[in-house]
């Protein structure tokens, strides 16, 4: 039996500077990469170059965080199938008479779903069907569109299940369901209320549309609402989520929860697992790899010792907020959260309460600062809405700064 090469902490560190620099610039000159095929490819190089056995490599990868993912994404996909996002979405927009109650209201919906689904299939059912309906009513639709992904941001932080990130961070610190919603429901009720007021108090002025938009687009044929299936997958829904309460491992409730929707008599398994993100879960297993074998060189601790010693505290509340919402806009949050997990202390309550919610506040900051984001200015731009990055920013950046400043108040009341 061969015996496997020895690590090498110098190829190691060397792929995991690139891996992260071509997350920062989001591709590769002269190639069709993304962020997911950069990680891909980093986790590959360090399988071949970094000295590691395989087996030591796949062991890095926190499968129950992946499971849970996995499982998420079919639950998502049984109600998106069933109708109950294109029903609540039109819903909604049909209640346009009042501007101001509509923009709280398609935040509170929106932040409600986000905290217990899949964020990103609210935003991309709910952007087109919101923006034709203001564009109808001759009313400026970016205000409503950024509020749309703001709230998407906020209310994923409302739960351990409201994105990957904070699934990341809840398995790999052990924060129990209970103790997450208790400790985070104030700083994302309040930060979703001071949202919703800045962006309305920025742009009530601006709600007009000059000159008059022409005719609204034609939408794609909205998922018809099964009353049965929805029922069904609602149902099922609160059963996981009462078992989260409980000692049951996530990860198994999710799966049993997603395999009685795979055996649908209804919907094929092909339909179900084709609304499920693979790239988000193959960009997690690579940046697990990644991370995991940069940390097994002992490079990343004499880092963060060395930040230590200049005055930079990575257990410090205002320094991990700051630094996480400039990762989560720099390198995309999910590799932000990533690298971060691997400090000292940062895993353990309650930074990894304040890593959680600063990496989905912070994701509102800039367009590129979340998937939800770039999901609401595509689906914006194919219903002939244009939201330039300009225009985000100036609704972001408030708004950021803002939840941001509630956070950091809620964790020094906190202790």
């Amino acid at each position: 039996m061969t015996t496997p090469a020895p690590l090498d902490p110098r190829a190691v560190t060397a792929i995991f500077a690139l891996t992260y620099l071509g997350i920062a610039v989001g591709r590769v000159p002269g190639l069709q990469l993304d962020r997911t095929g950069i990680v891909l490819l980093g986790a590959i190089a360090v399988m071949v170059f970094g000295g590691l056995p395989t087996a030591t490599v796949v062991g890095f990868i926190d499968w129950p965080t992946v499971l849970l993912l996995f499982g998420f994404f079919v639950l998502s996909a049984q109600l998106r199938l069933s109708g109950l996002f294109d029903a609540l979405a039109a819903a909604v927009a049909r209640r346009l008479a009042h501007p101001g109650r509509f923009l709280l209201l398609l935040m509170a919906v929106t932040a409600a779903l986000s905290a217990v689904l899949n964020h990103d299939i609210v935003c991309l059912v709910f952007a087109p069907i919101v923006g034709a309906a203001l564009l109808r009513r001759q009313l400026n639709p970016v205000p409503f569109l950024i509020a749309l992904a703001v709230a998407s941001n906020i209310g994923a932080a409302a739960t351990p299940v409201g994105n990957p990130q904070d699934m990341m961070i809840a398995q790999v610190a052990g924060l129990g369901f209970a103790p997450y919603v208790l400790w985070c429901a104030v700083p994302v009720l309040l930060s979703l209320a001071a949202a919703g007021g800045l962006i309305w108090a920025l742009s009530r002025r601006r709600l007009t549309l000059t000159p008059p938009a022409g005719p609204a687009p034609a939408l794609p044929p909205a998922q018809p609402l099964d009353r049965a299936h929805t029922t069904k997958g609602l149902l099922i829904l609160l059963v996981v989520i009462g078992l989260f309460f409980t000692s049951l491992p996530k990860e198994l409730v999710a799966l049993t929860a997603a395999g009685i929707h795979l055996a649908s008599p209804k919907f094929r398994t092909q339909d179900l697992l084709a609304l499920i993100d693979w790239p988000i879960l193959v960009l997690f297993m690579g940046l697990f790899v990644v991370t995991g074998a940069f940390q097994a060189t002992g490079t990343g601790d004499a880092a963060v010792q060395s930040l230590a010693r200049a005055g930079l505290d990575l257990q410090s509340p205002a320094v991990l907020v700051l630094v996480t919402a400039v990762l989560s806009n720099l390198v995309n949050n999910a590799a932000a959260v990533m690298l971060l997990l691997h400090v000292p202390g940062v895993d353990t309550p309650p930074q990894a309460y304040v890593l959680a919610l600063a990496n989905s506040f912070g994701g509102s900051l800039l367009v590129v600062g979340s998937v939800s984001n770039l999901i609401v200015v595509q689906q914006a731009r194919a219903t002939g809405i244009t939201i330039s990055f300009l225009e985000f920013a100036r609704l972001g950046v408030p708004v950021t700064a803002a939840a941001l400043l509630v956070l950091l108040a809620w964790a020094r009341l906190m202790g």
